[in-house]
C-alpha cells in the first residue's frame, strides 16, 4: 500500500514537470516568433517599416514653404514669377484656350474673366484659381496648364575674373566652380575674401566670406559653399576690412559697382 501511494506520488510529480517544461516552451517559442516577427517589419521600408501604425510621408511634402525664389527647399514645386509664359487648355471649352505671360505686378489678364493674381502660385494652384475664375462662364472647368517659359536658375559672378556676367545655373555648381566658369581669377584678385550674396528676402541678403586662395592652396574643397539661383559672387581687388553678415539690397552698391558685371 506504501508503496502504491509512494509510486502514485511520484507519477504526479512527474506530469507537473512536464507541464511546466511545456509552458516554458510555449512561452519561449511565442517570444522567438515575436522577435522574429519584429526583425522581419524592421526589414521593411516605406510605410510598413517600424510600427504597423506608421504611415507614409505627408501627402505635398515636396512643395518647399521657404523661399519660393531661392529653392530653399530640396524639392521644392516651381512658384510663377513675372515674365512666365503658361498656356491654358480647356478640355470642353476650347475657345476659352489662351497663352498667357504674368505681367511685372504678379498679374495674368484671363479671355472674358479678368484679373487674376497669379505670382508664388505653383502650377496646381494656378490650375485651381483659373478654375474658379471661369466658374461663372462654365458649370465644371476643366483645365491642363503647360509651363512655356520661365526664368531660367541662374547666378552672377562679378569682380576679379575673366568673364563677369550672369550665368545659368544648370547644375550643382560651387563658387570655386563658378569663378572657373566666369573665366578663372584676374592677377588683380583678392580670392582670399570672395564674397557670397545670396538673397534672403526681396530687401535683405546674407554674406559669406570664403577664402578660395587657402582652400586651391591646401587642395580641400570641403568648406566650398554650393550655388542657389540668384546667387552673386564677388571677387575683390582690395581688402574688405568689414563687412556685415545680413545687408539690405541698396547696401550691395558699397561693395558691388553695377559696371562690374
Amino acid at each position: 500500500m506504501r508503496r502504491s501511494f509512494i509510486f502514485a506520488r511520484w507519477v504526479v510529480s512527474a506530469l507537473l514537470a512536464l507541464q511546466c517544461c511545456a509552458a516554458v516552451f510555449a512561452q519561449g517559442e511565442k517570444n522567438g516568433l515575436s522577435a522574429d516577427k519584429e526583425s522581419s517589419r524592421s526589414g521593411l521600408t516605406g510605410a510598413s517599416a517600424g510600427s504597423v501604425n506608421t504611415t507614409a510621408a505627408r501627402a505635398g511634402g515636396a512643395d518647399g514653404q521657404g523661399n519660393p525664389w531661392l529653392v530653399g527647399e530640396r524639392h521644392p514645386l516651381y512658384r510663377l514669377r513675372a515674365s512666365d509664359v503658361v498656356e491654358i487648355s480647356f478640355t470642353v471649352a476650347p475657345e476659352f484656350n489662351q497663352m498667357l505671360t504674368v505681367q511685372p505686378d504678379g498679374y495674368v489678364m484671363l479671355k472674358d474673366a479678368g484679373m487674376v493674381e497669379v505670382q508664388g502660385l505653383n502650377l496646381q494652384q494656378f490650375i485651381e484659381a483659373v478654375q474658379k475664375a471661369y466658374r461663372g462662364y462654365l458649370h465644371d472647368p476643366q483645365v491642363a496648364v503647360a509651363l512655356k517659359d520661365f526664368d531660367r536658375p541662374y547666378f552672377i559672378v562679378g569682380g576679379q575674373v575673366g568673364k563677369p556676367g550672369k550665368y545659368e545655373l544648370r547644375s550643382d555648381t560651387t563658387v570655386a566652380e563658378a569663378v572657373e566658369i566666369a573665366g578663372g581669377l584676374t592677377s588683380q584678385s583678392k580670392h582670399s575674401q570672395v564674397v557670397l550674396f545670396r538673397r534672403v528676402n526681396d530687401e535683405l541678403l546674407e554674406t559669406r566670406l570664403l577664402d578660395l586662395k587657402k582652400m586651391l592652396n591646401q587642395r580641400s574643397l570641403k568648406e566650398d559653399d554650393h550655388l542657389r539661383p540668384g546667387d552673386l559672387v564677388f571677387v575683390p581687388q582690395n581688402t574688405i576690412s568689414k563687412i556685415a553678415r545680413y545687408l539690405s539690397k541698396p547696401s550691395l552698391s558699397m561693395y558691388v559697382s553695377p559696371t562690374q558685371f
